[in-house]
């Protein structure tokens, strides 16, 4: 019974983990939405494509429309959000620093 239970919740886990990734490829750079007389990605846009670039970089390998950095951007300010985001990630190195007690 116990081995069932951890195979549905792995199966779970990977269910929810492809939809998480179809969602944000929506959301990847290289989208329609920063061509032609549209404004170009800005900082805020910059931030999301670097917390998403993992998930973008896997689907591009299925997707060549998929890129990790939209090309049509501000420019530096981009620049800046998309490096803050790829280094900084979801407070990724909070999460592995250690307490001292």
């Amino acid at each position: 019974m116990k081995g069932k239970q951890v195979v549905q919740k792995l199966l779970v886990g990977l269910v929810l983990g492809i939809i998480v990734l179809f969602v944000l490829a929506g959301c990847a750079p290289g989208h329609p939405r920063f061509s032609g007389d549209r404004p170009p990605a800005g900082f805020l846009w910059g931030v999301w494509h670097g917390w998403i670039a993992p998930f973008a970089l896997i689907g591009g390998f299925f997707n060549p429309g998929i890129r990790i950095y939209e090309r049509n951007n501000v420019g530096w300010f981009y620049d800046l959000g998309f490096y803050l985001a790829i280094i900084g990630g979801f407070g990724g190195l909070s999460l592995v620093r250690r307490r001292d007690k």
